[in-house]
């Protein structure tokens, strides 16, 4: 989300705090109205690798909307607030980064064991290319998802942090990009669209 200053120029909001967050009774009078457009934002800045694997790339509206939906269904207040700023304000890019929650969806609930038990490590093996640069993503560090027995979580953070000769690149409508899984059990990539490559150029700053 970019905000517009008095002198006409625009901020990207990099962080989330308490002011930026409603009320319950705020937030319920404008949820309808704005739930389907932060909806649509989500659409444009999914893509899907492989199989089982989706990238949701986040932005400051994405955890807006997430820290407000989860207030709205658990209720807890401005203790649990405080637990969503810590959780959520680190995923929204800071203007030189990508940030994406990869999710493992897979409903049968054995298969997805099976799957997932064989996946440790797949933090650590999710790359961009970039033209001929690649990127190695950098795992949240809030918890292990990992387990000791090896298992993968079935949600991972991770962020895509780029130079300014990268973003360049990225935003360059011939370059092309791609992000990847690297995993020995789970080895897919996918090419970005024109849309998601425009959607996402909107996380830089400058």
């Amino acid at each position: 989300m970019r905000i517009t200053k008095a002198n006409d120029e625009t901020e990207m909001k990099t962080e989330l705090t308490r002011d930026d967050i409603l009320d319950m009774d705020a937030y319920n009078a404008v949820r309808d109205e704005r739930r389907p457009a932060i909806l649509e934002t989500k659409r444009k800045r999914r893509l899907q690798v492989g199989p089982h694997a989706t990238f949701y790339f986040e932005c400051f509206d994405t955890m807006w909307y997430q820290i407000q939906e989860m207030l709205r269904i658990e209720k807890g207040g401005e203790e649990q607030l405080a637990d969503e700023l810590e959780a959520y304000s680190p995923l929204v890019p800071k203007g030189d980064e990508l940030v994406a929650t990869v999710m493992f969806e897979i409903p049968d609930a054995d298969l997805r064991a099976r799957i997932l038990g064989g996946l440790g490590g797949v933090e650590e093996t999710i790359t961009m290319d970039i033209g001929d640069e690649t990127i190695a993503a950098e795992a949240e560090q809030d918890v292990d998802r990992t387990s000791a027995a090896g298992k993968a979580s079935s949600v991972q953070f991770v962020h895509f942090k780029l130079t300014p000769s990268q973003i360049a690149a990225f935003t360059s409508p011939d370059t092309r990009v791609m992000v990847g899984i690297n995993h020995s059990n789970y080895g897919h990539m996918a090419i970005l669209s024109d849309e998601l490559k425009e959607e996402l150029a909107r996380d830089f700053a400058g």
